[in-house]
């Protein structure tokens, strides 16, 4: 178990490479993260705006860390491909928190997180980031720990100077133990491409319509591509829509394009099944 948890990271960490950038579209669950994998995902990465969602929250560290890392647990046991998990904050309220919960993700079979800045100051994701690594170590898994700054998304400080700002909270991430920077919020192809030159370590954007495409994203030096929780708002869109349709209209054409009910059943093998093959 021990070998197979470190191929998992270090397969994730290689993914990252503007060659080929990695594309992650996030899931909320086990049956999003399915659905997710059997399209050809090499990883999957949850959304914490989803998984709020599912759990009748709102997005915003309003989840407790034992349901993400049970949550987690569950993704990881059902796909093949290796799991980096959104923990927002760090899900503690300090650095021996945040490091708590590093260490149970990981214990979950997670291989990589997402730990973001929001409103903090930068050293209190520095600090974070540290105690993230150091469970990370003793934990002996090489975890790809990701330091998403909001610096666009939230249009923090000047935007005169926001791209030096933001150049310098990835420099100082970095020195704290990041292998990575997310900058989501970003729009403006000439300014990621300053973003990816500037920055030591894979760089990690959002996209959405609108947005270049993966391959145009990697030649401007981007490693990795995220949807956000833009696959689960979609998801709920098409329940919203099938929905009013039903109540509107009385007709189901919505339902036209929904996956075959053998085919999305069969994505989840019978636990009585696994059972008997295991014994």
């Amino acid at each position: 178990m021990i070998t197979a948890h470190m191929d998992q990271a270090l397969l994730f960490r290689s993914l990252h490479d503007p060659a080929r950038p990695l594309a992650l579209a996030n899931a909320w669950d086990v049956g999003s993260a399915r659905v997710i994998e059997a399209a050809g995902a090499p990883a999957i990465a949850t959304t914490s705006a989803g998984v709020a969602w599912s759990l009748g929250r709102p997005d915003g560290e309003t989840v407790s860390a034992d349901e993400v890392v049970e949550l987690i647990a569950r993704i990881v046991a059902a796909v093949d491909v290796p799991v980096t998990a959104d923990i927002e904050g760090g899900y503690g309220q300090d650095e021996p928190g945040v490091a708590a919960t590093v260490a149970r993700v990981l214990e979950a079979g997670a291989v990589g997180v997402n730990i973001e800045d929001g409103t903090l100051p930068p050293a209190e994701l520095g600090a974070r980031l540290t105690a993230a690594r150091a469970a990370a170590e003793r934990a002996g898994v090489p975890l790809f720990l990701n330091a998403r700054t909001d610096t666009y998304l939230f249009g923090l400080g000047d935007p005169a100077t926001r791209l030096k700002d933001t150049l310098e909270r990835a420099r100082g991430y970095v020195n704290a133990g990041a292998d990575g920077i997310f900058v989501p919020g970003v729009t403006d192809p000439a300014t990621m491409a300053e973003l990816a030159a500037g920055i030591s370590v894979p760089l990690n954007v959002m996209a959405g319509p609108g947005a270049p495409t993966v391959a145009e994203l990697g030649a401007l030096g981007v490693a990795r591509v995220s949807l956000g929780s833009g696959v689960a708002q979609a998801a709920y869109t098409a329940a919203r829509h099938a929905a009013q349709r039903l109540y509107d209209t009385g007709d189901y054409q919505p339902l036209a394009e929904a996956i075959p009910f053998p085919e999305l059943n069969g994505l989840f093998p019978d636990p009585g099944a696994r059972s008997t093959a295991s014994a």
